[in-house]
Order: C-alpha cells, then structure tokens, then sequence
C-alpha cells in the first residue's frame, strides 16, 4: 500500500487532493487540518494529524510526532499558503503581519516540514516531495501588464521555489525527489477572496477536483531527473503572460522560468 500526505488539506485544491488519493483503496492518506476537530465530508479512511499550523515554528515536530510508528511516505504534498491582497497605494499599502502569515506559510514552514520528515526516516529513496507554488513566483513571468503589487504573496512563492531547489540538492543523495509546481489557476475561495473569481473564465480557471487530478498525475511521473525544477503539469492555458514572453507552441507540460 502507498501511503501519502497533503499538507493544507481541508479546503480547495488540498481537500480535492485528499479526495482523489483517499479514493483509491490502496493509498493510505494522511492530511493535515488546523483544527483539532476531524473535518467533515472527507472519507473515513483518511488519516488525520490535528493542529499543524504552519505559522507555529514547532510544526515540524507536530507533524512528525503524530506519525510515529508509521511507515515511510512515499509522496508529501505541501499544499498550505495564504493570499491576501497588497497595493502600493497611501491609504492601504502592505501590511506587515499579513506579510509575516504569507512568507512564513508558504516558504519558511515547508523547510521544517521536509526537514524533520527527512531527519526521522519518513522520507525514503524513491519518496517525492511536491511543493505547490504558482506562476505568480516567477520573477521572468512578471510584466508591467499584470501590475505591481501583491509583494508577499508572489515573493514567497519565488522563496518556496528556491527552497525547493535547495531541499532537492539536500535531499537527493537520499534519493528523494523535490518537484515545485503552478497546479493551475482555480476557481477557489482563496482566488474568489482576492477578487479573481473576474479572471476565471477568460483566465480559463478548473476546479480543484480537475487540477487534483492532474498534480496527482504529474507525482506518480516525477523521478530524480526533474527533481528541483518548476514545472506546470497542466501546460501554459492559464498562465496569462506565458506566450507573450516565452512564445508561442508552448508544451504541454511546461517547465517554468525561475
């Protein structure tokens, strides 16, 4: 039996993963909530780990202690991030502590994460690490077009790719493969939180159960070749500066500039 965990499990496209995993009688699935409460609508067969709140700097640890005496995971999804808008504007501006939250969800708990995991034999040789990042982390991707603004949120997904780069140069004498990747653009919460839910159609957004599907796929692809790249599994259709700076006739999957 294959045993995976998604880290940000409760909601959007962490909660479409867990549900795609936990369908298959064969993969043991572990998730992560908040809470210390087992969330609702999730088969009974998930695995739950309580209190793993990736603004704690003990999250590791917690993660970690909860699966003692469990077998190695083959594949860690760390799915955790947070959007809240920022301009450059004098009445509103960027916000320190929204920027704290943002910087330390996204791309400082998944060191201590993949760290403890790696420390106390959960990783194994032919284990995969995903990092979900997005297009908005790269900096050759970004043009005067799409505006300014949303510093933290774009920068620490340009941190969460460093991180993955580095982790995979760690980790890759233990054979174990780090792949960051843009998942898609969704039709969420978070995207409608942030007033994007005006791009979805145009900016051709999928349900996390659609874009679930394709990263689940893209993991059971990923061997030490492409560990520590960045890559989109589901091609250049919804990064909307993709054929203005990279060209046209782009592949399908599409390896991302930093």
């Amino acid at each position: 039996m294959s045993s995976v965990l998604v880290v940000g499990a409760t909601r959007g496209l962490g909660a479409a993963l867990v549900k795609e995993y936990a369908s298959n009688p064969d993969t043991m699935t572990y998730a992560t909530t908040r809470s210390e409460a087992t969330p609702d609508g999730f088969p009974d067969s998930v695995k739950w780990l309580s209190g793993i709140d990736l603004t704690n700097q003990n999250v590791g640890d917690n993660l970690s202690n909860q699966l003692k005496g469990e077998k190695p995971l083959d594949i860690v999804i760390i799915n955790a991030g947070r959007f809240m808008t920022e301009d450059f504007s004098e009445s509103g501006g960027p916000n320190w502590n929204d920027e704290l939250t943002m910087y330390t969800t996204s791309s400082i708990a998944p060191v201590f994460i993949v760290h403890r995991l790696a420390r106390d034999n959960r990783l194994k040789a032919g284990s995969k690490v995903v990092l979900v990042s997005s297009e908005a982390g790269s900096i050759t991707l970004r043009h005067e077009k799409e505006g300014g603004g949303n510093y933290a949120h774009h920068a620490s997904k340009a941190a969460l790719n460093m991180v993955g780069k580095l982790l995979s140069i760690d980790l890759k004498d233990k054979g174990v493969v780090v792949s960051i990747v843009h998942p898609g653009f969704m039709r969420t919460e978070m995207t409608r939180g942030v007033g994007f839910d005006k791009h979805w159609d145009e900016g051709g957004a999928v349900t996390p159960e659609v874009a679930a599907k394709s990263l689940a796929e893209w993991a059971e692809t990923l061997d030490l070749s492409k560990s520590g790249e960045y890559w989109a599994p589901r091609g250049p259709r919804d990064i909307g500066m993709a054929e203005m700076v990279l060209g046209k006739n782009l592949e399908t999957p599409l390896k991302l500039p930093w």
